[in-house]
């Protein structure tokens, strides 16, 4: 109901009454009153005259019936350990393709390698739980389809000169704005689900604790709803995910990266290896030159370039 009253404000240009409210959504006046205060509790600007109500400013907000045609698949959380963990339990509870998982904090959020992700006020934290219908030996594109949707937008909607980089962060001038991490079960059946988590900084500043990171706030001197960069993200990734795109995509990401013909190094838990990275295989390894003038592929780690 609180969905369907946000709709009705925001396609009306005049204020709208309990009256015509009630006789529109078929419900008392009384419960027109009541969710107006809740969604003025939730942060929405909405004016009181003797006309009726109108929405005045939108705030930025997550809630799922901010997401018109996707709200029954976004599950929306104040606080959670980690979205992933949340996506996990979710997936194996049998929820749809195409869920989304979000969360204002996160008390555990993680990155590659266990590693903690700063999940500050302002940035937007998610995991998307997929079921695609593809081999599993292909089930590697959805990260770099992911990483790839991000910087397109962020391109072309925003002006920002944000690039790729090996295996699935993005940056702008050579600066981390998001980063990425999946999940994937799978049986002699096939794929079971794949949960693809991201973080993008929005409008928090994640510099002070992590010097090479920016934020999007940051670079364009203003704050940006979450909402919008999550919009626009689930439309360019899912348009990006049907099969008949998945073989040109690392075509289209290699277009977009900062890695390939470049002085990288590459750590690991294990050890660390320096190179040139000359390509990325069609298995998503990267292909690095080293001193020797040998080659070796690189499946996993962090890369640093030079």
């Amino acid at each position: 109901m609180k969905a369907d009253i946000i709709k009705k404000l925001k396609s009306e240009n005049k204020a709208l009454n309990d009256e015509k409210l009630s006789e529109d959504l078929g419900i008392f006046d009384t419960t027109i009153q009541q969710h107006i205060r809740e969604l003025q509790d939730l942060g929405y600007h909405i004016s009181e005259t003797d006309k009726g109500y109108h929405l005045t400013n939108e705030p930025d907000v997550l809630f799922p019936w901010e997401f018109e045609k996707r709200e029954s698949h976004i599950h929306y959380f104040s606080e959670v350990n980690s979205t992933m963990d949340v996506a996990r339990n979710m997936a194996k509870d049998d929820c749809p393709h195409f869920t989304v998982i979000i969360a204002e904090s996160q008390t555990k959020g993680r990155g590659r390698l266990k590693r903690k992700w700063i999940s500050e006020e302002g940035g937007l934290y998610f995991t998307i739980v997929l079921r695609p219908d593809m081999p599993i030996t292909l089930v590697h594109m959805v990260n770099f389809c992911a990483s790839l949707s991000l910087a397109k937008i962020l391109q072309n909607h925003f002006s920002l000169n944000a690039k790729v980089k090996w295996p699935n962060d993005v940056l702008v001038d050579d600066k981390k704005i998001s980063g990425l991490l999946s999940e994937m079960e799978a049986d002699d059946n096939g794929i079971y689900f794949v949960n693809i988590g991201i973080g993008i900084n929005v409008n928090n500043d994640p510099a002070l604790e992590e010097p090479n990171a920016t934020s999007l706030k940051k670079l364009l001197g203003k704050d940006v709803l979450r909402k919008t960069i999550l919009s626009l993200f689930l439309d360019e990734f899912e348009n990006s995910l049907n099969l008949s795109n998945v073989n040109k995509i690392m075509i289209q990401w290699k277009k977009y990266t900062m890695t390939l013909g470049k002085e990288v190094r590459i750590v690991t838990s294990r050890e660390t290896t320096e190179g040139t990275a000359i390509d990325v295989d069609e298995s998503g390894a990267l292909i690095l030159k080293l001193e020797d003038g040998s080659l070796k592929k690189i499946i996993y780690g962090d890369c640093f370039v030079r």
